[in-house]
């Protein structure tokens, strides 16, 4: 197994990518901190992966609350000793064209798509850096690369999610390897509340493949980020969206 004794954080993991990428992940071997704002589901998918003979546990956190997310690493410390994995998955939406877009909403988007990755980073970058090894890995979105109508906070978060993971790749290494991974169009809740893939028609004519994804195609790339298969890999962004744009 590819992630064997590791622990590993994702965070937005109750549902879609994160899901199915904690699930995966603890296929692997890993023993995974489950992060989400719903504890129902959260308890739902660490009973998913014990219930296939994983390791799991969880922590429910509004990551819009930067100043809670100290809990997550204190969860994953105390009950598993360190991290050696953190997947910053969790993300938010925003669909307010920029002329109606509040401060609020703005500061929201920023806290969950940006600010949350750059603090957890900060938190567990010297764990892994005492232990001599760690990865990082950045949900960034095909948004990162060009603007879309309405989506303003949404594109612009992307886009800082870029570079921040370019800039802690530069600032974390050698020990800690860190790199993104830019979905395209995948089918998952945030996806169906914009109107489903009939909404992304457009995209996914458009793209070489002419099909969505699903969040087991985001997974399997976020367990080849995090293990040794990408040992040589940092400071890089894949773009898993079935060829949207090339």
């Amino acid at each position: 197994m590819k992630l064997e004794g590791k622990v590993a954080i994702v965070t937005g993991s109750t549902s879609g990518m994160g899901r199915e990428s904690a699930k995966q992940f603890a296929r692997e071997g890993a023993k995974v901190v489950v992060v989400g704002r719903n504890e129902d589901r959260a308890k739902e998918v660490v009973e998913d992966i014990k219930k296939e003979g994983g390791e799991a546990t969880y922590v429910t956190v509004d990551m819009t609350k930067i100043d809670t997310l100290k809990t997550i690493v204190d969860k994953a410390v105390d009950t598993y000793g360190t991290v050696d994995i953190l997947f910053n998955n969790a993300g938010m939406l925003s669909t307010t064209p920029i002329l109606d877009l509040k401060l609020e909403e703005w500061n929201d988007v920023f806290n969950v798509n940006v600010t949350a990755a750059l603090c957890l980073a900060q938190l567990v970058a010297p764990i892994m850096k005492k232990n001599g090894k760690g990865v990082i890995i950045n949900t960034t979105s095909v948004a990162g690369y060009a603007a879309h109508h309405g989506f303003a906070a949404y594109v612009t978060t992307k886009h800082a999610a870029e570079g921040l993971t370019k800039s802690m790749a530069f600032e974390l290494g050698p020990e800690i390897r860190v790199n993104a991974i830019a979905p395209g169009a995948i089918h998952t809740a945030m996806v169906d509340s914009v109107g489903g893939p009939e909404a992304l028609t457009g995209m996914i004519e458009g793209a070489p493949l002419k099909r969505i994804g699903q969040p087991i195609d985001i997974a399997t790339v976020a367990v080849f980020l995090a293990s040794d298969d990408s040992s040589f890999m940092t400071g890089q962004s894949l773009r898993v969206d079935g060829g949207f744009d090339i």
